[in-house]
């Protein structure tokens, strides 16, 4: 039923308020019916707004239904006030209109408002609604009877709590229509369930039609959807074994090979649980096989795992059975009642023995190597036993059945040579002296390896361990740890220690007994003297210095021997370890040798490029000249070579005497020099010379600064070439001489002692050429010589030859 009513609420102006106060009003509240999905014609009248007036007002009415959604489902008369339905509604878009309605008087003022709400009746125009069209779900084979399979959810959009959207859910089809399975739906809940058995084999998949009807009064309207259940494979067949192949035979000491395949048929799905099988092995006693399972074939593989033996059992028998990896299960019914479950039949708790067949391998015989009795033995040596001493007996036996059974005894490992075998016996005996001391006993224990070799083919070896305890004796004396000795000088005595150690061991060892022999009364005397460590005191009489002192050490036994000791007497605040200062020296040797070898080759290599730098490719002889007064003799006299101006050659001088160096000019007779034989002679061995050729001959006094300075004293390069040559002459006369002499400071001694060496060429001095006679000029001669040479001249005579010293 459809009300229309009025909820009133008065809101006036001023004006109005005065026009009530005057008049009586009252108000006219009809009642209507809109019904959802009215099929017309439109418009239709819905009702008439009566409102008692005595003057003439004008109706409008605003909201849901006429100008806000849904628009255009309501019109009003604006004079007569009746309202007209225009089109049908949906009760699932608007289950109510809220609209505003207003009276106006003539003059355009609002009269009356009134707010209106208007409900929509509900009808059945919607049938239930499935969330999805179709489900897919799966379902185990061994699922029992009542178990859920699915749960159906349905929605209805009519108004709720009202016959149209009540409904209820049952099953339409199954398809396939199996006898032994039925399915149901609870009408209410929509949980979908089973009874009876489901057959993975009989149907893999059911497809179930569920509807869901509403109860309208007029009309009932359902909807449908399809279920689609898998049923998942359950192990319902057992597995069989069909058949075998393979050999069956396998050789003894062999593993990893396969001498037998099992085959089996199962009527499950392929590759599932309950498909694949499960091989199990009965009278394998010592787990020498295994069986696995071929993932493609689910054939069962026998393979060897641990070495079989021929002579232990020649043929193995096996059982082997098979299951499937998924537990076995049966289902059947027995019983359909009208209600409730059925009655069923299950296995899961009674499962039929499993497939088993039985199966035998062959142990094929091979060449066995022979096998010691005991493959580990103790035994206990002598130190120092006699060669030919016995020391054990060892003992194999081959087990070969089938092959040849003879060996022979060998020797295997004995890394001090000390024992032999005889190969028939198996008698060790020894051909060496045992050491107990030896580097390959350890802690006494010396172990050799013995060999037992057939003589098959290819022969085989066993090998047996033969552990030798050689007992010690007492072969060796004490020792020293160190020969020598420090202790310090002081008023009182002082003390330093002598350690012993003794390669036996006890009792033939420490602690040892030490006594001084000799006369060291006063001098020297042991406290303590008994033990592995000895102190040696030395009296306040003793002078610094290396002293001998005899000491005799003796073991638990008495086996002694004497040491000369070494003892360094010194004071200890000026060197600890009382050790010669000269030792660190001894021990930089090496070090200073390769700095001075390195300092030699560095500066031959600087004179070899000095030398390479200063050679002419071709030779010019020194060509004395006329004005000589043959002061200058040829001195061009050998074959030609390299004309290498060095120098260091030039400056080069004889030393014989100290006192001589005055009048000997490096090879120049005492002669005059005229001014032109000082041009000549400098020209002729200088004028080649740069400035930076004789930069190797400064020393630290002769220096770039000094060139310059002489250079700003007039001797520039611009001058004249006499004077230029002169004067750069001078400057490099000076330098050289310089060098030699201070070099030769170092060495005057070595060359006061210098005795003069008489030098002749190769072969019969009696063919020699007979030498150019050398005139001396007398003293005079030489000084004027210099008088003619110039000032600079002067400054080198007096360089060349020093001044006199008064006694």
């Amino acid at each position: 039923m459809l009300c229309f009513f009025f909820l009133v609420y008065y809101l006036s102006s001023a004006a109005c308020s005065e026009l009530l106060s005057r008049h009586r009003r009252s108000w006219i509240i009809n009642s209507f019916t809109i019904e959802e999905g009215h099929p017309g014609p439109f418009p239709y009248e819905l009702g008439k707004i009566t409102i008692d007036r005595d003057y003439r007002v004008r109706f409008d009415l605003y909201g849901e239904g006429m100008d806000e959604e849904p628009k255009g489902v309501l019109t009003i008369d604006k004079e007569s006030g009746t309202l007209y339905v225009n089109r049908a509604v949906d009760y699932e878009e608007k289950k109510m209109l809220k609209l505003r309605f207003e009276a106006m008087n003539a003059d355009s003022s609002i009269d009356t408002k009134l707010g209106v709400e208007i409900e929509i009746s509900d009808i059945n125009d919607n049938p239930p609604r499935f969330q999805r069209d179709l489900f897919e779900i799966s379902v185990d084979e061994d699922a029992t009877q009542g178990s859920h399979v699915q749960t159906m959810v349905a929605h209805d959009k009519d108004e709720r709590g009202t016959p149209n959207s009540t409904f209820h859910y049952e099953i339409k089809s199954v398809s396939p229509n199996h006898p032994d399975t039925e399915f149901t739906i609870d009408s209410q809940s929509g949980t979908m369930s089973f009874k009876g058995c489901l057959d993975h084999e009989v149907a893999e998949m059911f497809t179930v039609v569920v509807e869901a009807k509403d109860h309208g009064d007029v009309v009932s309207l359902s909807s449908s959807s399809t279920v689609i259940i898998h049923v998942q494979d359950g192990n319902n067949h057992l597995p069989a074994i069909s058949g075998q192949t393979g050999s069956g035979k396998v050789k003894e000491h062999e593993i990893g090979t396969s001498p037998l395949r099992l085959h089996t048929t199962d009527k499950d799905t392929p590759n599932s649980a309950a498909w694949r099988a499960k091989y199990t092995i009965q009278g394998d006693e010592g787990a020498h096989f295994k069986i696995e399972t071929d993932p493609d074939t689910n054939d069962g593989i026998l393979t060897v795992v641990k070495p079989l033996d021929f002579e232990e059992e020649a043929l193995r028998e096996l059982t082997i059975s098979v299951e499937n990896e998924a537990p076995y299960f049966s289902c059947k019914v027995k019983e359909r009642p009208p209600s409730g479950l059925w009655k069923v039949e299950t296995s899961k708790g009674d499962v039929p023995p499993p497939d088993t067949v039985k199966v035998s391998i062959e142990v094929e015989d091979v060449n066995d190597p022979p096998v010691f009795s005991v493959s580990v033995k103790e035994v206990v040596l002598e130190e120092n036993a006699p060669i030919g001493t016995w020391v054990e007996k060892v003992t194999a036996v081959d087990p070969d059945s089938s092959h040849a059974r003879d060996f022979v005894y060998k020797v295997g490992s004995d890394p001090a040579g000390w024992v032999t075998v005889d190969p028939h016996t198996g008698n060790i005996t020894t051909v060496g002296t045992p050491d107990r001391e030896s580097p390959h006993v350890s802690d006494g224990l010396y172990t050799i390896l013995l060999h037992a070799v057939d003589n098959g083919k290819p022969p085989m070896t066993g090998t047996a361990t033969l552990n030798i305890h050689v007992t010690d004796q007492n072969d060796n004396v004490p020792q020293p740890t160190v020969g020598f000795v420090d202790v310090c000088v002081s008023d009182g005595p002082s003390t330093t220690n002598i350690s012993a150690f003794d390669l036996d061991v006890h009792p033939y060892a420490g602690p040892f007994t030490f006594e001084l022999l000799g006369d060291v009364k006063g001098k020297w005397k042991l406290n303590p003297s008994h033990g592995y460590t000895a102190g040696l005191v030395k009296e306040p009489g003793v002078y610094s210095g290396p002293h001998t002192v005899d000491v005799k050490i003796s073991d638990m036994q008495g086996q002694f021997a004497v040491y000369n000791l070494s003892v360094t007497v010194c004071d200890c605040s000026v060197t600890p370890n009382c050790r010669d200062p000269r030792s660190t020296a001894t021990t930089a040797a090496p070090g200073a040798l390769a700095v001075l070898f390195a300092s030699l080759l560095l500066i031959m290599c600087l004179l070899l490029m000095a030398v390479f730098m200063t050679c002419r490719k071709e030779f010019a002889p020194l060509q004395p000249s006329d004005s000589s007064g043959d002061t200058l003799v040829p001195s061009n006299i050998e074959n030609p070579g390299t004309d290498c101006k060095v120098v260091v050659g030039f400056t080069e001088a004889t030393h014989n005497d100290p006192s001589n160096w005055g009048g000997q000019h490096h090879g120049i007779k005492h002669s005059n020099f005229s001014k032109e034989m000082e041009h000549n002679f400098i020209y002729e061995h200088l004028s080649d010379f740069r400035r930076e050729d004789m930069s190797h001959l400064y020393n630290e006094n002769w220096n770039q600064t000094t060139w310059r300075s002489l250079m700003a004293n007039g001797h520039h390069h611009t001058h004249q070439r006499e004077e230029t040559s002169t004067m750069n002459s001078h400057a490099a006369l000076q330098a050289l001489l310089h060098q030699r002499l201070s070099s030769l400071q170092g060495k005057e001694g070595d060359l006061l002692d210098y005795e003069p060496h008489v030098y002749a060429e190769e072969g019969d001095l009696d063919v020699l050429s007979e030498l150019e006679n050398i005139i001396l000029p007398d003293k005079d001669s030489y000084q004027k010589a210099l008088n003619n040479l110039g000032p600079k001249f002067k400054q080198l005579a007096s360089i060349c030859k020093p001044p006199h010293i008064q006694n």
